[in-house]
């Protein structure tokens, strides 16, 4: 056996066997889950346009094949949301033929649908324990800690030098809007909070809370109050789960209370909620949903199709309004404009197992996996709350972060699944 595999083995309590190898595989997925924001690199191979991230994860597929092949094992693949997720594929690939423009349409359906879920299956074959689960979220953790640490640096700058009125979208760097920042950091902020609260080891519960700190702070530069809304949804539900939950969430309140004495925090949530402000976005939020459903009622069975939807609705928007949006900002419009009736049926029933399996890994499990299982819950809490008024999915590495966060609740019953297959040959 090569010492890199021997050691990594040893250290994340697995041994080379057919059921808990995956040592290569395992540390690929971390790095591709560290390489996250780096869809933002992009270059061509031939006439294929590709990223960073893209390229993470097909040598992380591709190691992963090498390594069944040379364990003989095949992969457990029969998990909670196996059905919806080839209904989503379908669904996607449907959503292709639907727009003008197919190739753009087939480059989202690669980026966002069959890249993010065929790493989701590595994952849950490659997690054999919570320390592995440990090591692909600390992947996350550093991706998230570097985009919200850059982005809050370029904003505490511009408010130190009076170069930013807070009413208007803050000033970004790695992604194209502060809203991104909060998007991506939230859903991690969850189960960063989870393992602080709940993982049995002193340490890691530590360096988890002081990740949920510094990145909690990076979501309150960002001044997306969609990332507010949900990152209050988050630490409610954390509260909730604790013996002190009364005291936490009082505590809670009186931190909310004060934040809102800052005048920067205080300005942006009050524009927010003063629908006569012409920096409200609610007003045009309101105005994109009825124009998304004017639209969907000439095509209410397919949507717009896959990058369809800005011209789809440019007869009945372009007209009376300079901005230019390409999802209707909205959970249930992003997938119904996107994928159809059939695919926003199968990303809800995937939401609904995941909802399942993550409330009853918790409520069974102990230890490390009902720290893991309570953090994935309030990561899809996050997700929901935060796509009543954004997009939490269709970006690259929002889908790849959803598919990896949702496997780390799908990982034990697969290793119970494998168990019991390998007792039964066994026997």
């Amino acid at each position: 056996m090569p010492w890199w595999r021997r050691n990594i083995d040893s250290f994340f309590g697995s041994t080379a066997t057919s059921s808990t190898g995956y040592a290569l595989s395992t540390g690929l997925a971390a790095a591709t889950c560290a390489a996250t924001p780096l869809y933002t690199v992009r270059w061509h191979v031939g006439p294929l346009p590709t990223t960073i991230l893209e390229d993470a994860i097909l040598v992380t597929i591709a190691a992963f094949i090498i390594e069944s092949i040379r364990q003989r094992s095949l992969p457990y693949w029969r998990t909670a949301v196996t059905v919806p997720a080839i209904v989503f594929l379908i669904a996607g690939a449907i959503s292709v033929m639907v727009p003008a423009d197919h190739r753009a349409a087939f480059g989202l359906y690669r980026a966002y649908l069959m890249e993010p879920i065929a790493f989701g299956l590595v994952l849950v074959n490659v997690i054999t324990t919570p320390n592995r689960a440990l090591l692909v979220l600390g992947g996350l953790a550093l991706a998230a800690t570097v985009a919200g640490v850059a982005n809050a640096a370029v904003v505490a700058n511009a408010l130190r030098h009076h170069q930013y009125d807070v009413v208007n979208t803050p000033p970004v760097v790695i992604y194209n809007t502060a809203n991104a920042v909060a998007l991506f950091l939230v859903p991690i902020i969850a189960v960063g909070g989870a393992i602080a609260m709940h993982w049995p080891d002193r340490n890691v519960r530590l360096g988890a809370a002081g990740f949920v700190v510094i990145n909690g702070l990076s979501v309150l530069l960002s001044f997306s109050r969609g990332g507010y809304l949900a990152l209050a949804a988050v630490a409610v539900g954390l509260a909730l789960t604790h013996r002190r939950r009364w005291i936490l969430v009082g505590t809670g309140v009186v931190a909310a209370a004060g934040l809102m004495v800052l005048p920067p925090l205080r300005n942006r949530i009050l524009t927010e909620v003063d629908f006569s402000n012409g920096h409200n976005t609610l007003v045009g939020r309101f105005h994109l949903w009825s124009v998304a459903l004017q639209m969907l009622r000439e095509h209410p069975i397919f949507g717009a199709g896959l990058s369809g939807f800005a011209a789809a609705i440019a007869p009945i928007w372009n007209a009376t309004n300079i901005d230019r949006y390409t999802y209707p900002h909205n959970i249930v419009l992003n997938f119904w404009t996107e994928t159809g009736l059939l695919g926003l049926a199968a990303f809800l029933w995937i939401l609904i197992a995941g909802f399942v399996l993550a409330w009853r890994g918790y409520r069974a499990s102990t230890g490390g996996w009902q720290a893991i299982h309570l953090g994935v819950l309030l990561a899809l809490v996050a997700v929901v709350v935060h796509g009543l008024v954004d997009v939490p999915y269709w970006k690259n590495d929002l889908s790849v972060e959803f598919w990896a966060i949702l496997a780390l609740c799908l990982t034990p019953a697969a290793l119970a699944a494998r168990r019991r297959g390998g007792a039964a040959t066994s026997s």
